[in-house]
């Protein structure tokens, strides 16, 4: 499928602990954001055809900054801290957790979240969470159903029905589709979604505000 972007060009930028050490909150940027071990980092490097965009871990609660990376000028992916690692230290579980709000809230930039869920534990409560901030502060998102090539089609299908009918409940701009960066199912409607969310915000002439907060 045709994209208007192109993604294998991605590039990596900075990372940083908090939004405070971000650089520019100008252009566009697209967050990706998950449970530790959803597949979040495959998903980018799926997405941009990469093998070693996004680092990927055996140990869960990993990415631990907020890791942007440039498309093109003035349009950017950012790679969120996991959260929902229960083994790791609850001081630091809060300082993420607050670095991952803190972003959603105030970064003028952020115009779409794709929220990633392991396909067979979907809608987790931090997850759940997720959706509802993005309702809150007015941003779309983008439910991706990882690692679907782990269950059989016909449980693939009840469990997308099931969360499609739970996002409802949120009264927001949320899609859910099924994605497998082993089988590439999911990525043509991915950067689909990306596409559209780019070219329908100008990047020139400043931001636009934020119309809720909370």
């Amino acid at each position: 499928m045709f994209s208007l972007y192109n993604y294998q060009i991605t590039h990596f930028i900075q990372g940083a602990p908090d939004i405070h050490h971000l650089p520019y909150d100008s252009g566009i940027e697209i967050a990706f954001a998950g449970c530790s071990n959803a597949g979040k980092s495959s998903a980018l490097n799926t997405l941009t055809n990469q093998k070693k965009l996004a680092k990927i871990s055996k140990t869960p609660g990993h990415t631990h900054l907020i890791n942007l990376f440039e498309v093109k000028p003035g349009i950017r992916l950012v790679d969120l801290p996991g959260y929902g690692y229960a083994k790791m230290p609850k001081k630091m579980k809060l300082k993420w957790q607050h670095a991952l709000e803190e972003y959603l809230k105030k970064r003028e930039s952020l115009k779409g979240i794709v929220i990633l869920m392991d396909i067979r534990h979907p809608m987790k409560n931090f997850d759940q969470q997720i959706v509802q901030w993005t309702v809150n502060v007015n941003i779309p998102a983008m439910v991706l159903l990882t690692k679907a090539d782990k269950i059989t089609p016909s449980a693939r299908k009840v469990q997308l029905n099931q969360v499609r009918e739970m996002v409802q409940e949120f009264i927001g701009d949320v899609q859910v589709e099924i994605f497998s960066s082993l089988k590439k199912q999911g990525v043509d409607k991915l950067r689909q979604k990306l596409d559209n969310w780019f070219s329908d915000i100008p990047i020139t002439g400043g931001t636009l505000p934020r119309k809720y907060r909370y």
